[in-house]
Order: structure tokens, then C-alpha cells, then sequence
């Protein structure tokens, strides 16, 4: 039988991807030992519809973040509100506790982490816990602990506990040698950031889990996303959300990357959609367990000159900030996602033009739009 020695650190005094923190505790040690074995697929999962007794019992990770809530919402809606967990280390708004289940649950802390997938009969997770490009260049060591022994902690009871699991990755996970228009599935990737790093860490250890103990992992590399209900949080995409709030706010936006930077970008409701598809795909129709996904390429002044037609008052500047930019450069400019579309079907609905209408509504521009008209 097996045995995996790892690492386990509880969470550190610092900002992660939802903004959050913990103390430091001591350090231990400690050992899981689990079998190797086929995981079998439980084909109720991918059912279009879910009697009761065959719903998938959900833990989210991370889940205050720009992705968990929405996610936690979709899911809810589909297998039932008290089936789906959302789980954080800071304290969740008064909408999102009384939405639905919401526990205290710190990635790095293996213990805890176990017992809640134990306690709650979980079967399928949702590992959204990780420190952004941006801020994990300003903190490496937080970004280590959280972005790769995090990870290793859930990659552990996963298999242990013989879960779905779904750990998202990035275009971050491709470098400047890789192919950049258009990126396939398989290619050279080596990127230069220890948020790149840790998402081709993820990738390879989760597919290596998979061959080797049965796990079900899957993923999806995620281009840039854009929601109108969560501020900017650390990433170098950032400018493509920013400029919708400051577009209603001030009139006025600043952008931190050069105009003619080309990055893949989706609207958040594609995201979440995609996500559900590709967990609720079948296992026979997967010919691999990382893919990308991607819904449109738009470089900044596109971008702006978009929002400009409904809101031609928008003054837009450029101050260029280095390290981003250098992210940026490093990226891919299009994804191709051809294996997506034909292995599980997978189809956007945002294009540019519905996502800028779509965002300025939600975030309220009405009235700013109508002044304009």
C-alpha cells in the first residue's frame, strides 16, 4: 500500500485570492495511506436531470472569491441548496451566509479539510483556493504554501475519499516559449510566475493522481474572467473589470497594461456554465483532464472602444505597470479550445459586444447611458 508523506501548514497571516487570512500555528507531519484504485464514475452525475438520493454532495473551496458564490448559487439551483458547501477562511457577507450552507474551512489545515469532506458525505469538490498572478509575485512564499501544498492537501483526501475533484487552472499556466496564437491543450508551457508554476503543478500532479490512484480530477484553464458583482482582485486581467466600474463611477479610466495587449477573456456566467458542463461530463468522453476553454480575444483599446459606444464619454489613459505587463506578454493571446467543443460540446454565449452590454447593466449604467443618448 502506498503511503504519501506531505507537508501540512496551517494558513498564514496574509491576503489570499478572497481576501482573507489566518494566524500561523506549529507545523506537523502527516501520513496518509489510501490504495490504489479505479475510481468508478457514477453515471447519475451526468444525468440532465437528478432524482434526490442521486445528487452529488458539493464542498467549494475558496469559495468568496470572484467564483465560488455564483458557482455555489448554479449548483444549488441544480442539485438542491443544502447539497452544495461553500467554505472560506473569512467571515462570508450577511447575503452569502444566509444563501446557503457556509462553513470555516482552511485548505492548509489537512485535518480540518478532512473532516469536513468526511462529516458531510462530500463527493464532489471544487478547489477554488489559490493567490492570483499579481499577488502571488508579491508574496511567493504565502503563494507556495497556498497554491502547492494547498493543493496537495485536497489532491490527498480526494483520493483518499474517492471524490470528483475540479481544480481550476489559468492561461497563467503557459510561458513565454509557448505558442501564443492560438495555445493548444498540449504544448510547451514553463511560465515565468509562481502562479503559472503552481497551476502546472496542479495539472500534472492531478492527471499523475489520476493515472496512478484513479482519481477523477478534471480542469479547465480559464481565460481572463469578468463578473460585475466582485471587485478586481490581484490578477492581471484586472483591467477588464476595472474599467467597467470606473466607466460608471468617474468617467475616467486608468489601464495598467499596453492598449494593443491581446488576452483570452470570457464573461463569468460562460465560466460557471462551462464548469458545471465539464463535471457533469461522462468519463468516456473525456480524452483529457486539463482543457482549455475560451470565448473571445480582446486587447484594451478593443475593449474600451466597445464601452465608448455606449458610454462616448469615457476617457481612457495608459500607465503601463511593468510586472503585469510582463504577465501579460508571457500569456497566451487566443486559446484554442477545439478539444473542449468537440469532446464535451462546450459552446460561449458572450461574445464582446453581449459583454459589454451585459456588464454596464448590471453595474447600472442606465442612467449614465441614457444622459449620453
Amino acid at each position: 500500500m502506498p503511503v504519501i508523506r506531505t507537508l501540512s501548514k496551517v494558513a498564514k497571516q496574509a491576503l489570499l485570492s478572497t481576501g482573507c487570512g489566518c494566524e500561523p500555528l506549529t507545523v506537523a507531519v502527516r501520513t496518509i495511506s489510501f490504495s490504489p484504485r479505479q475510481v468508478t464514475s457514477d453515471a447519475s452525475f451526468h444525468s440532465v436531470s437528478f432524482s434526490e438520493t442521486d445528487h452529488p454532495k458539493v464542498l467549494i473551496t475558496g469559495g468568496l472569491g470572484q467564483l465560488g458564490v455564483g458557482l455555489a448559487k448554479m449548483l444549488r439551483k441544480r442539485f438542491g441548496n443544502n447539497n452544495v458547501i461553500l467554505s472560506d477562511i473569512r467571515k462570508p457577507p450577511s447575503h452569502v451566509f444566509h444563501s446557503g450552507p457556509f462553513i470555516y474551512s482552511d485548505i492548509l489545515d489537512y485535518k480540518n479539510l478532512r473532516e469536513i469532506v468526511v462529516n458531510n458525505r462530500i463527493t464532489w469538490l471544487v478547489h477554488y483556493s489559490a493567490l492570483l498572478s499579481a499577488v502571488g509575485e508579491a508574496n511567493v512564499a504565502l503563494a507556495r504554501d497556498v497554491n502547492i501544498t494547498g493543493l496537495h492537501n485536497v489532491l490527498d483526501i480526494a483520493a483518499e475519499h474517492g471524490l470528483r475533484l475540479f481544480v481550476p487552472s489559468t492561461i497563467g499556466a503557459f510561458g513565454p516559449t509557448s505558442p501564443r496564437n492560438p495555445t493548444p491543450d498540449l504544448c510547451v508551457q514553463r511560465p515565468r510566475t509562481i502562479y503559472g508554476v503552481s497551476k502546472v503543478h496542479a495539472e500534472l500532479m492531478g492527471e499523475y493522481y489520476h493515472h496512478r490512484y484513479g482519481l477523477d480530477f478534471r480542469s479547465l484553464r480559464y481565460p481572463g474572467i469578468i463578473s460585475a458583482d466582485s471587485q478586481p482582485g490581484g490578477g492581471t486581467t484586472d483591467y477588464a473589470v476595472a474599467i467597467f466600474h470606473d466607466a460608471i463611477k468617474t468617467g475616467k479610466f486608468e489601464c495598467n497594461l499596453k492598449p494593443d495587449t491581446r488576452l483570452p477573456m470570457m464573461y463569468i456566467d460562460d465560466c460557471l456554465r462551462a464548469t458545471v458542463e465539464m463535471m457533469e461530463a461522462p468519463t468516456d468522453t473525456l480524452s483529457m483532464r486539463t482543457y482549455n476553454i475560451n470565448a473571445m480575444s480582446f486587447t484594451p483599446e478593443e475593449l474600451a472602444q466597445e464601452v465608448q459606444k455606449q458610454l462616448p464619454e469615457l476617457e481612457v489613459t495608459y500607465e503601463i505597470d511593468q510586472v503585469r505587463q510582463a504577465i501579460a506578454d508571457s500569456w497566451p493571446m487566443n486559446f484554442d479550445d477545439s478539444n473542449a467543443r468537440n469532446d464535451w460540446g462546450w459552446k460561449h454565449d458572450y461574445d464582446l459586444p453581449e459583454l459589454v452590454q451585459t456588464m454596464l447593466n448590471y453595474i447600472g449604467a442606465d442612467s449614465r447611458i441614457a444622459q449620453a443618448n
